[in-house]
């Protein structure tokens, strides 16, 4: 089969990589210095022992394929997701004669809202989309979880540990391995049933497949990976402003320091736990202005390279160096906001290094190494769209619609090779793009939105970007179509629609007033994540996008509401927040809250929020109350550039469903697709699947 070429050639690939280049810091993992090193050496004992076996897997596969394709409706699934694409606008640029190939695949085939998750948020939606079940059996409910015990938030997806042991070196303390990485998002992808039958799938970026799992194909992770640094994406901004240094939400600025006729600076990495008190890991660099004002050279690690004001650099590989020969490895990319009167250097969020993989973001370990190889590096951050520089304005819209286009053109690569040499399969690939744009552009849809108030910003040259997304969308779905056969099905699916985010609401803030939460004597509000909360006398508190948590006894390490009285609780609560009126125009803030055991199903409910909420379009929680801060009024205008969302009520926020062949069957959902999927190969639905197969005429 065409898929083997792959591995064959990674195997190769991974044979010309003798450089060690280790590490990979998360929350509470320590600094792994060696994992990059071990992740080559497992690769390439992989490839060899992938190719000496080569001959006997694929007279295996050759009769587990006959096999697996017997029963099969269809020789080949391919998969488009297209995060956040929402149905009312796709169905409004369709009747303007502005998305033909989704038109004519509406006329032919499909065309269909499809029904989301509670809440309406991408991790829980795509996990759902990957399990065919719902949260209560997945266990992801947002991108944040809580600590019980601390009442801190955690990563939803995957808890990193430090490697059990290390070696000492003199003053170093050398990491024997990877860290410990727990997946928490639980059930088995379908692709593994697939696999298991002897259909080759190739996935390519589908959230929460961080880390990856094994199976009988290959997989690129998606959302939830993290960067060098161990976080969902920091980025730095570096500039000649005086007393412009310091943190920034998800960045920091830092100084360029005059020296001898150039700037210097340095890009911020992961901490140096080799040795203790070790600090963070910096890289050194210079920044030039060249003559005329012309632009600025850039000198970092060994290289150099000019930019003009306004232009993005290719990406750059870049070393933390820790001691023994040792470092971390990653790639970045410079951007030049400005020359004068200030000079000022964006760099990105440093990403993993997919030709030298410091943890696996790829399954197989060659698979990352063999698309750098093929197509030169690229973004391996979840999150790699930088949302959080732009809201602070590190960069401007201009450069942040070139950085999601960027990025957007190299998972088109990846899929459409993956599209060539998945033959017979399932070839599924998922494009973020769809949601970024969506989430920092919504402002130029609305004449009256909080975040164009008094900015100054020329409206009308923005207010066709959404639209110009819509259609480079459309133009993706054509070509793909030119190389589908009459024997495949394509469905192009979102995990969810969007919505206005004018308002947001401080429940946090709401629950103080009204004596269910408190704080610490002489305190009127508290700093991020409950800094100032009362836990002996708070009864419930808000956390994550969605949710609300009872402090109850027994399960909470402050909990003071019995297990026997939180039922009612809930209850009163719900009755209360329902309706919640904006003071400002008297409208309905919250259309609906849900109690988890009226939503959720499966072992693990008792990890979901107690209570969800369904905000009203045009609202969402605020940013004060999703960073656990009790401050402020309840209700208050957005101003940031992320203008739209869709973490509202999601009756009101569906996804998309569009094929080229006719499906029928009563509210399409996406917790359908899984089952779907294995339908069409022949398989039976799994007894613990929630979603039922679709009616595909083929």
């Amino acid at each position: 089969m065409k898929t083997t070429r792959i591995f064959v050639m990674a195997f190769a690939l991974a044979l010309l990589l003798p450089e060690t280049a280790a590490a990979y810091v998360g929350p509470g993992a320590g600094f792994a210095i060696v994992s990059s090193f071990l992740a080559l050496f497992l690769a390439t004992l992989y490839s060899l022992i992938a190719l000496v076996t080569w001959p006997i897997r694929q007279l295996i596969r050759l009769v587990r394929g006959r096999r697996a394709y017997g029963k099969a409706k269809v020789k080949r699934v391919v998969v488009i997701g297209l995060d956040g694409m929402d149905p009312k606008l796709a169905a409004r640029f369709m009747k303007e004669g502005k998305l033909p190939n989704f038109a004519a695949l509406r006329d032919k085939g499909t065309f269909a809202p499809l029904g989301t998750t509670c809440p309406p948020i991408s991790p829980v939606a795509w996990s759902t989309f990957l399990t065919g079940v719902n949260p209560g059996k997945h266990n992801i409910y947002d991108f944040l979880a809580r600590d019980p015990l601390s009442y801190q938030p955690l990563l939803s997806s995957v808890e990193i540990a430090k490697p059990k042991r290390t070696l000492r070196v003199g003053k170093y303390s050398i990491p024997l391995g990877r860290p410990q990485l727990k997946r928490l998002r639980k059930a088995k992808p379908f692709w593994h049933f697939l696999g298991e039958a002897g259909v080759f799938c190739s996935v390519i970026r589908v959230p929460i497949t961080f880390p990856p799992e094994k199976f009988s194909g290959v997989l690129l992770s998606g959302m939830c990976v993290p960067d060098l640094k161990g976080s969902q994406g920091t980025f730095s901004f570096h500039t000649t402003k005086a007393a412009a240094a310091g943190e920034r939400q998800s960045g920091v600025v830092i100084p360029l320091e005059r020296r001898n006729g150039h700037f210097a600076s340095h890009i911020p990495g992961p901490v140096n736990e080799m040795v203790q008190g070790g600090g963070e890991l910096h890289v050194p660099f210079t920044a030039r202005r060249l003559a005329n004002d012309a632009g600025a050279e850039i000198e970092v690690d060994g290289q150099k390279f000019a930019l003009k004001q306004g232009e993005y650099s290719d990406w750059t590989e870049i070393k933390f160096r820790s001691g023994l020969g040792f470092g971390a490895e990653g790639i970045c990319r410079f951007y030049l906001k400005q020359v004068t009167p200030e000079l000022e250097v964006y760099v990105t969020p440093v990403n993993i290094n997919p030709r030298k993989p410091s943890l696996p973001i790829s399954h197989p370990l060659t698979y990352s190494i063999y698309l750098s190889k093929l197509f030169g590096p690229f973004a391996t951050l979840g999150l790699a769209e930088d949302t959080w520089a732009l809201n602070e304005d590190a960069i401007g819209d201009d450069a942040f619609l070139e950085q999601c286009y960027m990025n957007h053109a190299e998972r088109e690569n990846m899929f459409f090779d993956a599209l060539k040499k998945t033959s017979q399969g399932l070839c599924a690939c998922v494009w973020d793009t769809t949601d970024r744009v969506q989430h920092m552009f919504w402002r130029y849809m609305e004449e009256d939105h909080p975040a164009l108030r008094n900015d100054g910003k020329d409206r009308h040259r923005y207010a066709g970007v959404i639209e110009d997304l819509y259609k480079r969308m459309d133009d993706l779905v054509g070509r793909t179509l030119k190389h589908l056969d009459d024997k495949t099905l394509l469905l192009v699916i979102s995990d969810h629609g969007f919505a206005s985010f004018a308002r947001g609401i401080n429940l946090n803030t709401w629950l103080l007033e009204n004596g269910y939460l408190k704080l610490k004597a002489g305190r009127s509000g508290s700093g991020d994540w409950f800094a100032d909360v009362d836990w002996s006398r708070t009864r419930a508190y808000a956390m994550g996008l969605n949710g609300i948590y009872i402090n109850q006894q027994g399960r909470e390490s402050h909990g003071i509401v019995p297990e026997n009285e939180a039922a009612q609780l809930k209850k009163e609560l719900c009755a209360r927040i329902v309706g919640l009126k904006d003071p400002q125009n008297g409208r309905a803030g919250v259309t609906e809250v849900w109690e988890n055991q009226s939503v959720y199903s499966g072992p693990y409910r008792e990890n979901s929020p107690d209570l969800i909420i369904g905000y009203a379009g045009g609202y969402r929680a605020s940013w004060d109350c999703v960073m656990g801060r009790v401050a402020g009024a309840v209700f208050d205008d957005n101003t940031k550039a992320w203008s739209g969302d869709h973490c509202i009520d999601a009756r009101l926020v569906p996804g998309i469903l569009f094929s080229n062949k006719k499906i029928s069957g009563d509210d399409p959902a996406i917790v359908d697709m899984a089952p779907t999927i294995l339908n069409l190969f022949g398989l039976p639905k799994p007894p613990h699947f929630d979603g039922k197969p679709l009616t595909v005429t083929v």
